[in-house]
C-alpha cells in the first residue's frame, strides 16, 4: 500500500548568501542535498514563505516535501505551519533538520519531541505548530571555543578543519532523514546513536 500523506522535511537556516556556509545553516545544506537525491529543485512556494521541492524516495516510496523557510531562523515556524496546513501533514510527520550546540561536531542524533535547547528555530516551530511532537535530526556542531558567544559561533562559518568532513556529514545526515522516513525512529536511533 502506497502512503498518501507526505513527510515535511524542513532544513533550518537563514536566507541570504552571507549566511550560506554558517554552522546555523547546516539544515539548509541537508535539504538541498535531499532535493538533488529525489531529482527536484527547490523553488519558491506559492503559498508559504519557503522554498520547497517535492519527490519520492525511490519508485513508489514515501513522498517528501523538502523545505527551506525564507524567514530568518527565529521566525521559521510560520512558513512550516503554512506548509503543514497546505499539504495536510500531521506534526508527527514533520522532520526538522538543525544544528545542535550540545552535540559534538561530527555526531548526528534524532529524537521526537522534547525541549528546544535554546534553539530559536525550534522554539518558533513549536509555537507555530502548537506542539513539540515533530521529529528532530540534530547535527552536532559542538560548543564554541573559549568564551565565544554561542550566538556568534552559530553564525560563523565552519572551520577549515570542519569543512574537510562537512560534505560527508551532510551526506550522512541526509541518509539519516531517509532512514527515519522509511524505517522509523527506533531503527534510526539504534543505527545512528551507536557512533
Amino acid at each position: 500500500m502506497v502512503e498518501t500523506t507526505p513527510w515535511l522535511v524542513v532544513g533550518l537556516g537563514n536566507p541570504g548568501k552571507e549566511y550560506a556556509r554558517n554552522r546555523h545553516n547546516v539544515g539548509f545544506m541537508v535539504a538541498e542535498l535531499l532535493a538533488g537525491r529525489v531529482g527536484a529543485r527547490l523553488s519558491r512556494h506559492r503559498r508559504a514563505a519557503a522554498e520547497t521541492a517535492e519527490g519520492h524516495l525511490g519508485p513508489g516510496g514515501p513522498k517528501l516535501v523538502l523545505a527551506k523557510p525564507l524567514t530568518f531562523m527565529n521566525l521559521s515556524g510560520g512558513p512550516v505551519a503554512s506548509l503543514a496546513q497546505f499539504y495536510k501533514i500531521p506534526i508527527e510527520r514533520i522532520v526538522a533538520v538543525h544544528d545542535e550546540l550540545d552535540i559534538d561536531y561530527g555526531r548526528l542524533r534524532v529524537k521526537q519531541g522534547g525541549g528546544e535547547g535554546g534553539h530559536n528555530g525550534l522554539r518558533s516551530m513549536s509555537r507555530s505548530l502548537g506542539g513539540k511532537d515533530y521529529l528532530r535530526v540534530r547535527f552536532g556542531i559542538g560548543r564554541p571555543p573559549g568564551r565565544q558567544d554561542p550566538a556568534d559561533y552559530v553564525l560563523s562559518d565552519f572551520s577549515t578543519t570542519e569543512r574537510k568532513e562537512l560534505e560527508f556529514l551532510v551526506d550522512q545526515a541526509a541518509d539519516l532523514v531517509e532512514a527515519l522516513v522509511v524505517r522509523g525512529l527506533e531503527w534510526t536511533q539504534n543505527q545512528y546513536h551507536s557512533t
